[in-house]
């Protein structure tokens, strides 16, 4: 180990000796495996700003509850006691109808001056029903028991789906993680074989002066990772752009789109993408040397 300390110097040299001889393939091979991580990148993104989406919805859920507008204030507080018991239920507030128009015209902004062609107001009254989304199969079953309810309106369709999608993304993303492993192991052991063989030479001479396994292959081993290594900044430096661009996109037409902090998911990205572009020159170092060692 102190031996490699005291010649760090000469193994940096001759690593970079050795990016030089094959420079134009080293270039186009740090592109490919930049475009493999960028990919890597774009995928891991998407799966942690779809499971904020649906953690942020579950935070939300609510389902709504419609009952005879007929009903006394009395009857009202009475189906409203009996929904606040059920377990699961966060909170329960009555919606008049002057709060649900007042509601709607919020949402629909502009567009609001619609409901003035109504010569009454549309909305009904109902009751909101914060829930816990884990309970939400057992409370609609047990509001659905209660008298004189009429209508539940519940999103858990949309939350499926949700759901769904976010799930999909974690299969692909998966699947691009085992990929670009794949990837990035051929591509960096067949750099190393390539180069060991485009040395040979030079490495019998220094076997013949007595030098040792170690003091040879080492600089081998830091070509594949500082290939993989370049590669992972660059795939850093697309995908932070990249992120940029997707939101100043979707803040000013979809603003109500749940997205994480940006700074929090470029770091989050940034350290995951060269941990892995490390993680994986070690390897793909490793068993080139394995296998031109075979040969």
């Amino acid at each position: 180990m102190k031996n490699i300390i005291k010649n760090i110097g000469y193994f940096l040299k001759e690593t970079g000796t050795i990016l030089r001889l094959s420079l134009l393939s080293n270039i186009f091979s740090i592109l490919s495996m930049g475009a493999i991580f960028f990919l890597l990148s774009m995928v891991i993104s998407g799966v942690r700003i779809s499971n904020q989406m649906v953690e942020l919805i579950g935070e939300e859920a609510e389902i709504s509850v419609y009952y005879n507008e007929s009903f006394g204030d009395a009857k009202v507080n009475s189906i409203l006691s009996e929904i606040k018991a059920i377990n699961g239920v966060r909170e329960a507030i009555i919606i008049d109808k002057e709060k649900a128009y007042n509601r709607m015209v919020e949402i629909m902004g502009k567009d609001a001056s619609i409901l003035k062609f109504f010569d009454h107001n549309p909305f009904s009254a109902f009751i909101e029903v914060k829930i816990e989304l884990e309970e939400i199969d057992l409370i609609v079953e047990r509001i659905e028991k209660l008298n004189d309810i009429e209508y539940i309106k519940d999103n858990q369709s949309v939350l499926n789906r949700l759901r769904s999608i976010s799930n999909i993304i974690k299969v692909l993303g998966a699947l691009i993680v085992t990929a670009v492993g794949i990837s990035t192991l051929v591509i960096t052991s067949h750099i190393i074989r390539q180069g060991i063989y485009s040395n040979k030479e030079h490495i019998n001479t220094l076997k013949l002066l007595g030098a040792p396994e170690s003091f040879i292959v080492l600089p081998f081993f830091l070509e594949g990772l500082f290939l993989t290594l370049i590669a992972g900044i660059f795939a850093t430096a697309m995908g932070t752009l990249a992120l940029k661009l997707i939101y100043i996109q979707t803040a000013g037409p979809l603003p109500f789109i749940p997205l994480p902090p940006l700074e929090i998911l470029i770091n989050g990205n940034t350290i995951m993408t060269l941990s892995i572009s490390i993680i994986l020159g070690l390897v793909g170092s490793l068993f080139g040397l394995a296998s031109s060692n075979k040969n």
